[in-house]
């Protein structure tokens, strides 16, 4: 079953807002078993649309498309669809009443330009929206399935997940499919091919390794497609036992769970706490905790110690220690780390500084200098990194760095 993903919206095009929709929807349908053949951003005109639509139903089996659903003139995606498929709009009072409650949860008012995202195609199957007030629509013809949903990704990713997906598997029948996450960190993508190139030389034509590589981490995953599922996970585990033993140094975890989450359950399981003194991330790594329920069972809260005044007055790092070694230093991060500690009364404390960039770097210390430290119950570790010349890329690799480096050091 191969697939056409279509994104719709001026906003895309002039690069105003990044088309995340279109990524997250083909890795959903991959990993049920649908070919994502092509995907094609277009502007919210009629043309672009009809034309779009036509060509992709004529050599897709599924056209999945984002966008134009709104309350406003310009999104006239529900209209051009009517007009292809042949049929009229009629108010659909189901999802009047949804969009009157979820207006009314938020203290929001009924107009007209939200009740006519009451009118819907007569003729399609129509897709709930638990999240806003444009509903979904679902065309069938003989040869293909026009599926539309809203831009905003957080409504797609609902409807998808709740409605799309699980109508997509009661309509096809997928082949079996089997998935393997193995989740890295501290090494780059080539250096890992490299290490493992003679396992993956050994795997089976029906097992497809990809890495998946994002800053600070490479994910590997392994799929069995067209294999009984049960004995599919069985041969992956085995390849997988094989694999763990060349690069169990880098791996945090597996599918689905992430570093914060991983740190949680650990701090949880020993009754243990945590704290942070952040420098060069600026609280990253504390929202980056936050962001599980039930954090607040083992993080106490974060120093941001910007400044060396703040180093100073709020961390108590001495004078001299700064004046001698510098702010970015294995000195000062190790004393950072030790005194949030102390002072946030935790089993555990992060500290950080670095020089993010683009400017503040010296021949000593270039841009993208950085110094981890945790202290733990009974010792102070320490990690000197240089993470290269772009600002942002820095932040969110130290943090992965630094979430790390507990997570490995819990005891």
């Amino acid at each position: 079953m191969n697939v056409e993903i279509i994104s719709i919206g001026d906003e895309l095009l002039y690069g105003k807002t990044i088309n995340t929709n279109a990524a997250w929807i083909g890795e959903q349908l991959s990993m049920i078993g649908f070919e994502i053949e092509k995907v094609s951003t277009i502007s919210d005109k009629k043309d672009a649309i009809e034309q779009t639509v036509t060509a992709a139903m004529q050599s897709h089996t599924v056209v999945l498309i984002t966008g134009g659903l709104g309350p406003t003139n310009d999104d006239i995606t529900k209209h051009v669809l009517c007009a292809m498929f042949n049929t009229q709009l009629e108010f659909y009072e189901p999802a009047y009443v949804t969009i009157q409650e979820f207006l009314r949860a938020r203290n929001g008012e009924m107009n007209e330009n939200n009740r006519s995202q009451a009118m819907l195609p007569k003729d399609a199957y129509l897709v709930r929206n638990d999240c806003g007030t444009a509903w979904g629509m679902w065309f069938t013809t003989d040869s293909s399935i026009v599926i539309s949903m809203p831009g905003v990704p957080f409504e797609m990713k609902q409807m998808m997940s709740t409605y799309i997906i699980p109508k997509l598997r009661e309509t096809f029948v997928l082949p079996a499919i089997v998935h393997r996450h193995i989740l890295c960190t501290g090494i780059a993508e080539a250096k890992l091919a490299h290490v493992i190139a003679h396992w993956e030389a050994q795997l089976p034509n029906f097992i497809h390794l990809a890495y998946l590589p994002s800053p600070g981490v490479v994910k590997l995953r392994m799929t069995s497609i067209g294999v009984e599922v049960e004995q599919a996970k069985q041969l992956i585990a085995q390849h997988e036992a094989a694999l763990l033993p060349l690069i169990s140094e880098f791996v945090y975890g597996y599918d689905e769970q992430t570093l914060e989450e991983i740190i949680g359950e650990l701090l949880l399981s020993k009754q243990a706490t945590v704290s942070t003194a952040e420098s060069c991330t600026g609280g990253t790594i504390a929202k980056t905790i936050v962001q599980v329920p039930g954090s607040s069972k083992y993080y106490t809260g974060s120093i941001i110690a910007y400044s060396n005044d703040i180093k100073i007055k709020q961390l108590q790092i001495s004078p001299e220690l700064l004046q001698t070694h510098g702010a970015v230093s294995k000195q000062v991060v190790e004393a950072m780390a030790v005194n949030c500690k102390k002072i946030c009364n935790t089993n555990y404390a992060i500290a950080t500084s670095g020089i993010a960039g683009p400017t503040g770097g010296t021949t000593e210390k270039p841009v993208g200098t950085v110094w981890i430290a945790i202290a733990c119950p009974s010792k102070i570790i320490s990690q000197h990194f240089l993470f290269g010349e772009h600002r942002e890329r820095t932040i969110l690799r130290t943090t992965i760095a630094a979430l790390n480096m507990l997570q490995k050091n819990i005891e």
